[in-house]
């Protein structure tokens, strides 16, 4: 999807469309693992809404893809900012085999690809809000952000026409599309809505690390098909070192945050496994099919110190990003952005090479242009919106009901149930206790 070369085609590939599919619901398997990512690292009391502000995201996104978000983001170019066609809204008047433009896959299969990314990326804005947002107000604020921030930013970076995608600026799957322009998002959104109760006071700690180890694990996984999946098709082996080098970064990255946390905190922690993992798939994500294997190795530990550093900055600048949105998305997306106008080959998805192969700055250029451009749009209007919303319904729940625990007043039920199991424990102590107490007695 970055802008170089496209695949020869001038009739369906059932391999490609095949391989296509299955990347599309590989990707969508990502969604419910951010969810039990992000689920794991809360507390008992907010876990079930935290599933949810992942989970509501497949239903809203998915709808107004539908409707009129595929024509924004992938429509005849308007002004090199958004896209329209008219025949695609509520994808009417698109033909079972035609073609994607280049390519040797439907319509059809490349709608639902892109859409799978429109799904995932505003529920990773969703861990920063932990604990503290009301469900109603989250899902209008979903569905604004991809009408106005997602949508047009996918076009600029991959449409067309859109500006980003005519300097050349790189973005293979998302780094600036969907981390860049979430973690910025969340940054802009939590400035608004202020800090939880009890931040920097009291224990806030992950209830379930296996849960976030089974999230990163499911987000690892699904990760090969965002990536892999982004150059639509097999025919040149692209997408095969795309796949290489998402393995290699999310390693490397890995290993990167456990070392630095042993050296800076003395321990390695599984929370710092599942973090770095994520943070070199972050990392890869946009530069994968520019750099060797030598280079994914580059990027992913210089993401994982730069990453395990950044989760820091949010106690001493006074911001509460719950779950590390900034530190991980938004720190690994400029990272992994950024390193392509250094470590580029030029042998990958084009013949771009960079600082360290030969090619100058030129293409570094072009990448900081892309990496602060999506920041800054994201920043500003996921702020303004997250401002209408407080102003008109309320953005936050109230402070007994965070402090009682979001789940049971927003959603009417608890992660939890221990009512059947305890009874059986409680009642063999009480009877403990009381003969205790009735030996005390004849004593």
């Amino acid at each position: 999807m970055a802008p170089a070369i496209t695949l020869a085609a001038d009739k369906l590939s059932a391999a490609n469309t095949g391989f296509m599919l299955i990347c599309s619901a590989l990707v969508l398997i990502m969604t419910p693992g951010l969810a039990f990512f992000y689920g794991g690292m809360v507390r008992v009391k907010s876990t079930l809404n935290m599933l949810m502000m992942s989970f509501i995201s497949m239903g809203i996104v998915t709808i107004l893809w539908v409707l009129y978000g595929f024509s924004l983001a992938f429509g005849t170019d308007k002004g090199s900012f958004i896209g329209w066609t008219s025949d695609w809204v509520g994808l009417s008047n698109i033909g079972l085999t035609e073609l994607w433009p280049g390519y040797t896959i439907p319509v059809f299969v490349f709608m639902v690809f892109q859409l799978m990314f429109a799904i995932i990326t505003p529920a990773l804005i969703s861990g920063a809000l932990a604990d503290r947002v009301k469900f109603t107000a989250w899902s209008l604020f979903i569905a604004l952000w991809a009408t106005v921030v997602y949508f047009p930013v996918a076009h600029w970076v991959w449409g067309e026409g859109g500006w980003a995608f005519k300097l050349g600026v790189i973005d293979f799957a998302g780094g600036t599309a969907v981390h860049i322009n979430a973690g910025a998002a969340a940054l802009g959104v939590i400035l608004v809505i202020g800090k939880r109760v009890g931040f920097k006071k009291d224990p806030m700690r992950p209830h379930s690390l296996p849960l976030v180890m089974l999230g990163s694990g499911l987000l690892w996984f699904g990760w090969f098909g965002f990536n892999a999946g982004s150059w639509l098709g097999n025919d040149d082996g692209v997408g095969a070192l795309m796949f290489v080098n998402t393995q290699i970064a999310t390693a490397a990255a890995m290993l990167a945050w456990l070392a630095y946390e042993k050296i800076r905190h003395g321990a390695f922690t599984t929370l710092g496994a599942a973090s770095g993992a994520v943070a070199g798939l972050v990392a890869i994500t946009p530069s994968g099919g520019a750099v060797s294997p030598l280079g994914a190795i580059a990027v992913g530990v210089i993401a994982g110190v730069l990453c395990a550093m950044a989760v820091g900055l949010k106690y001493k600048l006074g911001y509460d990003d719950s779950l590390d949105v900034v530190g991980v998305h938004l720190v690994g997306g400029i990272v992994g952005s950024l390193l392509i106008g250094f470590f580029a080959s030029g042998k990958g998805q084009s013949t771009v090479e960079g600082l360290f192969y030969g090619g100058g700055l030129t293409q570094f250029w072009k990448q900081c242009a892309g990496v602060f451009a999506v920041l800054g749009y994201s920043l500003v209007v996921s702020a303004i919106l997250a401002f209408l919303i407080d102003k008109t319904i309320g953005m936050r729940v109230s402070e007994d009901e965070e402090i009682a625990g979001i789940d049971q007043a927003e959603h009417a039920e608890t992660a939890y149930d221990f009512s059947g199991a305890g009874g059986g424990i409680v009642g063999t102590t009480a009877s403990a206790l009381a003969g205790t107490e009735s030996k005390k007695v004849d004593a």
